[in-house]
């Protein structure tokens, strides 16, 4: 008996071990374009359950290459939950993705695949975090995005304050909110409730683990200061590429070869100056044209080219253009490189037409990223915030989502 228990802990510190954050996989460079929406027009997918979410992505090899698609149910740390598929959805999925139509009177030919889901094969059944899959016909993972589920279960409502730490006054933004439970059964709210806080749907940055502060009636109180604060960060750059042949205020020139070539007027640091409110669409893009009618298949890819100079308080470290277009990953694909004959960090991307928002982030070379070294952080910059209000009671397999709430620093008060 002693024997069979030792073997069973073992086992189960070794499921505990194996089981891995879910962590979203960047594609390869002939995948271009993702884009994941639900109902509204920002590009991660936040849905009640039942509602419809849509993924589009570009394959430039133009081979109409076949691709599945995996669905992944997750714990609120982003593990995979204890559920079964047959438990979190309905039907099945590793299915191949079956709309898909080569792109046409494009200099960069290109297939455009999309996928809506619930559809003929799969629905889901469970709220909760979620992750896509898609894979290619040998089973190699291309790429992942994450998604969350809720049921409209109980209300949340916030506002965003000034940091009161006076070490941030100028810099820092706080999320003050509560969640009202009125009508929804809750026990022991600090151990079956949690919460996860993200600035403008950027899951690295997120804030997790934070216990309701105190509890009026059936409503539970966060008014953190610290513990629910983020950097402000800086209106993001952007430009716009729909009219390929005309520049923009962004764009310097134009040029003509295999593909379109843009090229960008050379950024400028912002960390030292003055903010400036510049509406953006934080970090977003999209995809437009006025050369076609049907933007998925008809808008072109042009070569963007960017330009940071040089600075000795960046020196020999990376220096990286992101947005939610490439995910926010730090690549070789877009990392600069130093040019001594214009003395700038230059890096050329390939993107499909459009307006797009992008930042220039930093590595140092002892591996610490700072993503607002460039642009400098600002208390009045206008940031989106997602609250998302997990549940999960005693003896339950998984953490459903029962409400979610946003909130905007465009009325950031003191």
């Amino acid at each position: 008996m002693c024997n069979l228990i030792k073997h069973l802990f073992l086992c189960f510190l070794t499921a505990s071990a194996i089981a891995q954050v879910q962590e979203e996989v960047n594609p390869p460079e002939n995948i271009k374009t993702i884009i994941f929406k639900g109902p509204t027009e920002d590009q991660f997918p936040v849905v009640l359950l039942g509602e419809s979410m849509t993924l589009e992505f570009d394959d430039i090899t133009a081979k109409e290459q076949d691709y599945y698609y995996k669905i992944v149910h997750c714990n609120y740390d982003w593990t995979p939950s204890q559920l079964l598929k047959s438990q979190y959805l309905s039907g099945a999925d590793n299915q191949r993705i079956i709309d898909y139509e080569n792109s046409y009177t494009t200099l960069q030919p290109y297939s455009n695949y999309r996928l809506t889901i619930p559809n003929d094969n799969v629905r889901l059944k469970v709220s909760g975090n979620y992750v896509l899959e898609i894979y290619n016909s040998y089973g190699e993972i291309q790429f992942s995005r994450r998604f969350v589920v809720y049921r409209d279960a109980v209300t949340v409502g916030g506002v965003v304050k000034r940091s009161r730490d006076f070490n941030y006054l100028n810099e820092k933004q706080v999320v003050q909110f509560s969640i009202n439970t009125n009508g929804f059964p809750v026990v022991n709210p600090k151990n079956e409730v949690k919460v996860a806080i993200l600035q403008n749907y950027f899951w690295p940055t997120a804030l997790y683990n934070i216990k309701p502060q105190f509890t009026i009636g059936t409503e539970l109180v966060y008014k953190y200061d610290k513990e629910t604060s983020f950097f402000g960060g800086n209106e993001f750059l952007n430009f716009d590429t729909k009219d390929l042949r005309s520049p923009t205020f962004a764009i310097s020139r134009i040029e003509m070869g295999q593909v379109y070539n843009h090229y960008l007027f050379p950024s400028e640091y912002r960390f030292d100056k003055p903010y400036t409110y510049f509406p953006d669409i934080n970090g977003d893009f999209v995809v437009r044209t006025l050369q076609g009618d049907d933007v998925s298949r008809e808008a072109e890819y042009s070569k963007v080219h960017f330009k940071l100079p040089y600075s000795n308080l960046i020196g020999l470290d990376q220096v990286y253009v992101v947005g939610k277009f490439n995910n926010y990953a730090l690549t070789d694909e877009n990392r600069m490189t130093f040019n001594p004959d214009s003395g700038m960090f230059e890096v050329t991307l390939l993107m499909k037409q459009g307006f797009y928002n992008y930042k220039y982030v930093v590595e140092r070379d002892n591996g610490d990223i700072e993503p607002n070294f460039v642009s400098g952080n600002f208390h009045f910059t206008e940031n989106n915030y997602l609250i998302l209000v997990y549940y999960r009671d005693f003896g339950d397999l998984y953490d459903s989502i029962i409400g979610i709430g946003s909130v905007n620093s465009r009325t950031i008060s003191n």
